[in-house]
């Protein structure tokens, strides 16, 4: 898999993906990973890409032609690398493949779910953008969807495409020791991961769950999974109301609560 980010500060992105598990992953050759400059396509010798919004309002705007030149940068190197009869016999189908992505506050949410869609295409090109924004004739013509971190602003979007690589790069085989290592993880079962403990069995009076000791596993799963609905029900209540839970799970929560409620 290719990640291409069209950015003005190629420097964030590799500072923070060439580190840790994803830098790891980059030298083994798990997945691609390339910056464009979109300065490198300015409309002039001194480097401008932006100008004033139309209408009048503060601010600059990205202009349309840096950007897509950036954006044919990315596809045509990504059909030189993989080559091959079909990119021959057709010209567009690199753009076919290439998905293109753009870090918006206007954008959906990215969540675990879209994180696993972006992780099974061949071909991400990620769209950062900077001052005001970017010219919508561009967005238009290139776009594929608008993502969002949440509704918050930055001043740009690079720290949201390094989360969306490190997500979606992270769920690529051979990215993490072993399928495990995520498929338990928070959301993506639709419910929040539940806690975890490592040694000391007991820190500052603080014990472990004594069920987590006991080497049973079919009880030890089960504890595993009410606690989980018990941190969803906690913390993103919301999530259980796509959650199709039994009558006994209900009741094993409430015996739960109880408990809880009995050792404050």
């Amino acid at each position: 898999m290719r990640f291409s980010v069209l950015t003005l500060f190629p420097e964030m992105i590799r500072n923070t993906l060439e580190t840790s598990i994803t830098g790891k992953a980059l030298e083994k050759g798990l997945f691609e990973l390339e910056t464009i400059q979109i300065r490198d396509h300015a409309v002039n010798s001194y480097g401008k890409v932006d100008d004033y919004v139309f209408g009048g309002g503060k601010g600059m705007l990205l202009m349309a032609e840096p950007v897509y030149q950036s954006w044919l940068d990315a596809v045509k190197c990504y059909s030189s690398v993989h080559a091959d009869t079909e990119f021959e016999q057709a010209a567009d189908s690199s753009v076919k493949r290439a998905r293109t992505i753009y870090l918006s506050p206007k954008g959906r949410r990215f969540d675990q779910e879209a994180a696993a869609r972006i992780a099974k295409q061949d071909h991400v090109i990620l769209l950062c953008g900077h001052y005001e924004g970017i010219d919508q004739r561009v967005l238009d013509q290139i776009v594929d969807e608008e993502i969002s971190l949440g509704d918050f602003v930055l001043t740009g979007g690079e720290l949201a495409a390094c989360v969306v690589i490190d997500a979606a790069a992270r769920l690529l085989p051979g990215v993490l020791p072993a399928e495990e290592a995520y498929m338990n993880e928070s959301h993506m079962s639709g419910l929040l991961e539940q806690p975890h403990y490592t040694r000391p069995s007991e820190w500052q009076g603080r014990e472990v769950p004594e069920i987590l000791l006991s080497g049973h596993q079919a009880r030890i799963e089960r504890w595993q999974y009410l606690r989980s609905l018990m941190e969803t029900l906690d913390k993103r209540p919301d999530l259980l109301r796509s959650s199709d839970l039994k009558i006994e799970d209900w009741e094993d929560l409430i015996v739960i609560l109880q408990e809880d409620k009995s050792r404050k």
